[in-house]
């Protein structure tokens, strides 16, 4: 039961993660005018799909992310040409639905040949039926149908390409604040959970460690080291015992309710000065500002670390190990979700936090690599080529997928291993 409950908590945190990255894309994009054909949760295969107005909503088999899918972000391809046989069905006289095969059998249909048309300014189409030309004015939400696939057309109005610099801008950038937002709220509410802390706990002790030769105890709450009042500070506590290799260190201690001293003397295990103990804290509920001020600060720390690790990879400064895919991530984020909802919070903050950073690097394919082309557009005073932007995007989305591909048979060998 305890790992089906573990299991859901994941799953939810990705869908949400996810779901609310893709949704900044599409607020924004349909306050633009911009048609969203598909809002997809992973990638890969169908699992469940459903059209709700003019966008449709799927989630797919490879839980590695999802897309907002505009119309013109790539070359729209519908399978209409002239000199093709096709089935129109109207609507008050207009053209409401297009098939382009399998149109035979249905009723009501008129069957003719396409002489002229144009799905995307004028909207309009020429069919020449039983000899004679006739012209139709096309519904600029009307569909083409082809092999049973229902294709909403996009008026150059409602593509991509046709709005605003900034319109695009805000619509690529959402995702990212999205995330960013999602971040901050959750680091907000871990600061709620967690509390403030008031003073250093002791944890788990080790056996035959030195704290455990000066019966210190699991519980122990820290008042003073050497006659120094060290209340919350860890780093400070971690310094005095660094400093104090093989000299007795004076702890004024609180257990039960009664105030004791201990003497312990670090020694060096591992690589470091210890004595041997896990520290947590003790802790109080946070006032509304105390909450505010540790998200904030919990976040622009984070913020920092993840730069860190990205400056890494641009380096060289990293190993193979150091990189995690979807499988270590699972892993990992499993082991968090067994100590509790109060780390899993963090820990989803943090996820947030990453994906949104990691979307704005200007690597292609990425959030960051649509905003520079954007911004070089403006720049320019022209738009790329949206064939040879598509083509960038196209290369740099499989060169992530080998990446991921590596990085995820890397996981899973040292899951093996383990």
């Amino acid at each position: 039961m305890k790992s089906i409950e573990i299991g859901l908590q994941i799953v939810l945190m990705f869908f949400v993660l996810v779901s609310l990255h893709e949704f900044g894309h599409m607020f924004f994009a349909k306050r633009a005018g911009i048609l969203v054909r598909e809002f997809a949760i992973g990638f890969g295969p169908k699992l469940f799909s459903y059209k709700r107005g003019e966008t449709r909503y799927t989630l797919r088999l490879l839980p590695i992310g999802g897309y907002a899918r505009m119309a013109g972000e790539d070359p729209e391809i519908l399978q209409v040409a002239t000199g093709q046989t096709v089935g129109v069905r109207l609507r008050d006289g207009k053209i409401a639905e297009l098939y382009t095969d399998r149109f035979e059998r249905l009723p009501g249909l008129l069957i003719g040949e396409i002489e002229d048309f144009d799905l995307e300014e004028r909207l309009f189409v020429v069919l020449k039926v039983d000899g004679e030309s006739h012209r139709f004015t096309v519904l600029p939400k009307a569909e083409v149908v082809s092999e049973g696939k229902e294709t909403q057309i996009a008026p150059k109005d409602r593509q991509f390409g046709s709005k605003t610099v900034s319109q695009r801008f805000l619509a690529i950038l959402a995702g990212p604040v999205m995330n960013v937002i999602l971040a901050f709220v959750l680091f907000l509410i871990y600061a709620f959970a967690a509390g403030v802390p008031t003073h250093i706990r002791l944890g788990t002790i080790e056996a035959g460690s030195p704290a455990a030769k000066a019966d210190l105890k699991q519980g122990d709450v820290i008042h003073s080291v050497n006659g120094e009042n060290i209340g919350a500070n860890a780093d400070r506590l971690v310094e005095l015992i660094q400093k104090s290799a093989g000299e007795p260190v004076r702890l004024i201690l609180s257990r039960g309710g009664e105030q004791i001293q201990k003497e312990v003397t670090p020694v060096k295990l591992g690589d470091s000065i210890r004595i041997g103990t896990a520290l947590g804290y003790e802790t109080r509920r946070a006032q509304p500002g105390e909450a505010i001020s540790g998200a904030w600060k919990d976040m622009t720390f984070m913020t920092g670390q993840i730069l860190i690790g990205f400056k890494k990879l641009v380096t060289g400064d990293f190993k193979m190990d150091d990189l995690a895919g979807p499988v270590g991530t699972v892993k990992f984020t499993a082991e968090i979700a067994s100590a509790g909802i109060t780390p899993m919070v963090r820990w989803s903050a943090l996820l947030s936090l990453y994906l949104a950073i990691f979307n704005l690097l200007p690597i292609p394919a990425l959030d960051g690599s649509r905003l520079v082309f954007i911004l070089l557009e403006a720049l320019r005073g022209k738009p790329i080529d949206p064939n040879r932007e598509s083509l960038v995007h196209f290369i740099g989305f499989a060169m992530l997928m080998l990446l991921m591909i590596a990085v995820t048979y890397n996981d899973i060998l040292n899951l093996f291993q383990s």
